[in-house]
């Protein structure tokens, strides 16, 4: 049986072979990186560019939290910094874990201040996050093999 038969013959059975598991892991790679960009676009612009600038609705929330503009830049300065972190590879697991963080604190406060109004987002963002981390958590211990080294 020549080795395209073989192959046919293999994937017909269910049996994958390594080309297409290649191939798959391939797209999984993609798809994951892409997810990555799209939630740093998502962190770095519709999230933290209102904070940063001051715009009037930002403005209006976090004097209601009570936070005032203190809160309001230091929130948008974590959230850009984790956007930009999500594409950097050996910072991607913790950047996502660092932001899943951010939006347990987003969704509590949407929860205790805005009476839910907006509460699922946060939680909508902490899935691919979480995603993200688990994906991406073989980095961690090369971030940290970095870390003893400089240390």
């Amino acid at each position: 049986m020549s080795e395209t038969a073989a192959s046919a013959a293999s994937v017909n059975s269910g049996i994958v072979v390594a080309e297409s598991a290649t191939a798959r892991g391939r797209r999984a790679r993609i798809a994951l990186r892409g997810l990555q960009v799209v939630l740093a676009l998502f962190f770095g612009f519709a999230s933290a560019l209102p904070k940063l600038i001051g715009h009037e609705s930002a403005v209006e929330s976090f004097d209601k939290i009570g936070w005032g503009s203190a809160g309001m830049y230091s929130i948008g300065v974590l959230e850009l910094l984790g956007g930009i972190a999500l594409l950097i590879p050996l910072l991607s697991s913790v950047a996502a874990v660092s932001l899943s963080a951010l939006m347990v604190g987003a969704f509590i406060t949407q929860l205790a201040v805005f009476d839910g109004q907006y509460a699922a987002t946060p939680l909508i963002l902490i899935v691919p996050l979480a995603l993200i981390a688990y994906a991406r958590r073989s980095h961690n211990a090369e971030l940290l093999r970095l870390i003893r080294r400089r240390s």
